[in-house]
């Protein structure tokens, strides 16, 4: 039996335990060390040699992670770690640093209760520091901190002790500010990163070791030991005194909660359902022989075995043969197979229980994000909620005309497994229009459909996605007759206000269908909404709000559907460049209906309410807005003139320049669609001496000069009229 065999076989015995279990990940910034890491504790698991430790990459297993040199997948690991004479299971989700891969960060936080925020002493705090940071306290997932690359310090800047713990401070602070402003009142006091506590660690994971402050007690070793191992460049004498598996896994299992606990407070936040339901109650305490609760965070395709649903069990037991229903999905899926990840490979067990990170094979139905129970009238999980949404198209079409119907399967089989993947098909012209995070997002996507699949694809230059919206109040009430004209819907549209929007986009009012009508009315009212709007929300979609503000309509009630329908296609399909729309409030103000159902079915109303929708956007003058992001430049001083050059060819706003030393760090905002060739023309600017990063900045208004271009532009490309439409054309 193989190292990793082995462990799963001691793993399985620690199913149950529930004390004896931590689900844990890494998050960092690009580059900070988080894989790299994750190899040490892979190594002190027992299931890599001492000399591949920090430099295998076990969890970066796809070929083009190792071809790139960045983890692009979150990747699992469960291993067995022994302390104070117990053995510990630690399931482990290593995610990617690269604003792009962002999503795999998101769905993975769902799966955790504790994550190692791994930040470089170097470069600190950096843009994506702070989105995994966000990510993980809105899924109440605690955070400890692992200062990373310590030996750069002295290596590259020569740092004094003196100043190597100033630096130190300064990044702990930094994260508490961050903590502080997210983190529930409740975990306010327990979950702020602590050296003294032991919530910080401190190390080389290239060189395999770390060091805390309980850690230095417990071996009688101090700092100043420590930095002259550093500067005596000691490395492996260093990490046989202070090897970083045995500080990082003990703080793993000291610090961050165990499955049983966390799942008392998470499930609240994760799950909407009454919490004293037979399956509410199992989960809040893990129990294994309750109804299974399944939530997948990420489909994985496995070319023997099909689609892997990879997940957090809160609930109840799985094993082959089980009988599972995919939340919305009519039929239930047989389970084929269970087990656990290490890296690349699945070892099946014979059962997993609840309090586990698990892999099931059979779940045709399921897909990121999906809830599995062997309970078919099960509460779904709430939406994962990701920070951003797909900013680049690329049109892409298969070569040869035999492909097109492999290329749709394999474009099904891709959004599934990555819901950041967005795909719009045009099933009669055969193009298909794929949206990502960014041109690196797409890039890699192709490559599997072209490499993984065997597809052959063309694919045009990358197209920026836009946004619509209104910026004021449409003038009136706008009619929208159905065809037969028996029906008549009366709709006036607004810009939705700004705390709701972001209440919206963060998750704290859900969007869909509204279930629980009466929980959202309240938290609208108490953010100023009318009784009469709060209680009327029909549905909230792509950040916008339909609301049905009518009185005493008979049969209205009958067409909700309907009317929701419509609402969607017009959210999904703007009227000035069919793109999607946008922080917008539409209000069914009256309506006259024709009493006999067969003249109000879709065929009549469907229309009349987009037509009164779209006509009502058109009045109030429909806006465009375009993705920004934020751009961080690293470069040697001498070299920020050629970057300020290059940036202001590209719209960018240059919101600040410090400097360290002889570099200097320039903090812009630039639109997506400026930045494309980017990385190629800022490395011949500097000489390849710049480094850069970027995060999504949110959607802001096309400057007015560029509107009617881009419009006419965008309309052209989807085969569209060149002119926007009127409202008279709605009518």
């Amino acid at each position: 039996m193989g190292r990793k065999e082995d462990n799963i076989k001691r793993a399985t015995s620690l199913f149950t335990k529930l004390d004896y279990i931590r689900n844990i990940g890494t998050a960092a910034h690009i580059d900070h060390g988080k894989t790299t890491l994750s190899d040490n504790l892979i190594f002190g698991a027992g299931m890599m040699s001492e000399d591949l430790a920090g430099k295998q990459l076990m969890l970066d297993f796809d070929e083009q992670e190792a071809a790139r040199g960045i983890t692009i997948n979150a990747a699992n690991a469960s291993m067995v770690h022994q302390h104070k004479g117990n053995d510990y299971l630690i399931n482990l989700i290593d995610t990617p640093g690269h604003v792009d891969f962002g999503g795999d960060v998101t769905r993975a936080m769902r799966a955790l209760d504790g994550v190692i925020v791994v930040v470089c002493a170097v470069e600190g705090i950096m843009p994506q520091t702070e989105t995994v940071i966000r990510q993980a306290l809105k899924e109440k997932v605690k955070p400890v901190l692992f200062i990373n690359k310590v030996d750069r310090l002295i290596a590259e800047l020569q740092v004094t002790p003196e100043d190597m713990m100033q630096r130190f401070g300064k990044i702990i602070t930094e994260v508490n500010k961050l903590i502080s402003r997210i983190v529930p009142d409740e975990f306010k006091k327990d979950w702020m990163v602590d050296a003294q506590a032991g919530t910080v660690a401190f190390g080389s994971a290239y060189h395999n070791w770390a060091t805390s402050i309980p850690f230095m007690a417990k071996k009688n070793v101090n700092f100043k030991q420590i930095y002259d191992f550093m500067e005596k460049e000691q490395r492996k004498e260093l990490a046989k005194a202070a090897p970083l598996h045995e500080v990082l896994l003990d703080m793993i299992v000291e610090k961050l909660p165990s499955a049983g606990v966390a799942q008392k407070y998470r499930i609240p936040h994760i799950w909407r359902g009454e919490s004293e339901e037979e399956i509410g109650q199992s989960m809040l305490n893990a129990k294994a022989d309750g109804d299974s609760a399944f939530m997948v965070t990420k489909v994985v395709l496995d070319p023997h075995a099909g689609e892997i649903a990879v997940g957090r069990l809160f609930s109840g037991s799985i094993k082959k043969g089980d009988q599972m229903y995919v939340a919305g999905m009519p039929n239930a899926n047989r389970v084929q197979s269970v087990g656990m990840f290490v890296g690349g490979d699945r070892i099946a067990t014979e059962i997993v229980t609840a309090g586990n990170i698990i892999a099931v094979s059979g779940l045709r139905d399921a897909q990121s994000g999906s809830t599995v129970s062997s309970n078919k009238e099960m509460t779904p999980f709430e939406r994962i909620v990701h920070n951003s949404d797909p900013v680049v198209t690329t049109a892409i079409e298969a070569k040869h005309t035999k492909d097109l119907p492999k290329l749709v399967e394999v474009l099904r089989a891709v959004a599934k497994s990555d819901p950041s993947i967005q795909i719009d098909s045009n099933l009669e012209t055969g193009e298909h229009l794929m949206s990502g995070m960014g041109e690196l997002h797409l890039e890699i996507t192709e490559y599997r459909i072209r490499n993984e699949h065997g597809v052959e694809i063309t694919t045009s230059p990358p197209i920026v996605v836009y946004r619509e919206t209104v910026a004021m109040k449409s003038p009136g009430d706008f009619e929208g007759k159905s065809p037969n004209k028996h029906n008549r819907y009366y709709i006036t549209v607004e810009p939705l206000e700004e705390d709701i929007r972001e209440a919206i986009v963060d998750g704290t009012i859900p969007s869909g269908n509204i279930k629980k009508a009466k929980d959202v009315a309240r938290q609208l009212i108490d953010m100023g909404w009318t009784k009469v709007h709060g209680r009327g929300v029909l549905c909230i979609e792509n950040g916008c709000v339909f609301i049905d503000a009518t009185k005493g309509i008979q049969n209205l009630f009958e067409t909700r559907e309907l009317l929701i329908e419509a609402f969607n296609e017009v959210v999904k399909r703007g009227p000035r460049a069919n793109e999607k729309m946008m922080g917008v409030k539409i209000i069914l103000n009256d309506a006259k209906l024709h009493e006999d159902a067969i003249h109000r079915g879709p065929a009549q109303t469907i229309p009349a309410v987009r037509n009164a929708i779209n006509g009502a956007l058109v009045s109030a003058g429909v806006a465009l807005l375009e993705p920004k992001q934020h751009v961080y430049i690293n470069v040697p001083q001498d070299l920020m003139g050629s970057v300020t050059g290059e940036m202001s060819q590209r719209r960018a706003e240059i919101a600040g320049m410090e400097t360290e030393g002889d570099m200097a760090v320039i903090t812009a905002k630039a639109p997506v669609k400026e930045m494309f060739g980017f990385a190629s023309e800022i490395r011949s600017a500097t000489g390849g001496r710049a480094l850069w990063s970027t995060e999504f900045a949110g959607y802001e208004a096309l400057p007015r000069e560029l509107i009617d271009v881009i419009t006419e532009e965008i309309r052209l490309r989807k085969g569209l009229k060149a002119e926007m439409p009127r409202p008279e054309n709605y009518t």
